[in-house]
């Protein structure tokens, strides 16, 4: 009868673990999230205007919008072109091989082979840049070349207006002429 009793309080025990492997996958599943963006455009196009004025105008082969996630964000994974416009008119142009946007932030981060540049002749070029809208402010901690008619200078960290009119470098070398 012991032998009996053993048997069967095993099968259960056995039956019992079993249970509970199945239950556990069930609950690892209840957690799981899957990673898909909400909204997708190609040959994405947008002008951003201000009181009957376009501001800037962004391009790009490819947008995902993750506008569910806890943290949403819209990813440029081709690459963005963007037009920014002063209130005189001047363009300022930036591309980039990578974007992304964090909404809620104002800040957008732009990755790979970056080149801003304007129709003075001055042009800034690093392989991360962020861009704070709301400021109109551009800054990195990466390692970047800066054209201008005067010269070329290298350097790691910088930031600056959208129209390079303030430039506040950290670490610099190169030559510049200066302007007479």
């Amino acid at each position: 009868m012991k032998a009996f009793i053993l048997f069967f309080l095993s099968v259960l025990f056995t039956v019992f673990l079993s249970s509970c492997e199945s239950n556990f996958k069930e609950v690892q599943k209840i957690h799981y999230t899957e990673f898909v963006p909400t909204g997708e455009a190609d040959n994405f196009n947008l002008k951003y205007t201000d009181s009957g004025r376009i501001k800037s105008i962004l391009v790009s082969p490819k947008m995902l919008d993750y506008a569910t996630v806890d943290y949403p964000f819209t990813e440029f994974p081709k690459g963005v072109n963007v037009t920014m416009y002063d209130n005189r008119g001047q363009r300022t142009f930036i591309s980039s091989d990578y974007a992304v946007t964090f909404k809620g932030t104002d800040i957008i981060d732009l990755q790979k082979n970056i080149k801003i540049y304007n129709e003075k002749g001055q042009q800034l070029e690093t392989e991360q840049l962020y861009f704070d809208q709301k400021n109109e402010w551009f800054f990195t901690e990466k390692k970047y070349k800066f054209t201008d008619p005067n010269g070329v200078s290298y350097g790691e960290g910088v930031d600056f207006s959208k129209d390079f009119s303030i430039v506040n470098s950290q670490r610099i070398s190169g030559a510049i002429n200066r302007a007479e």
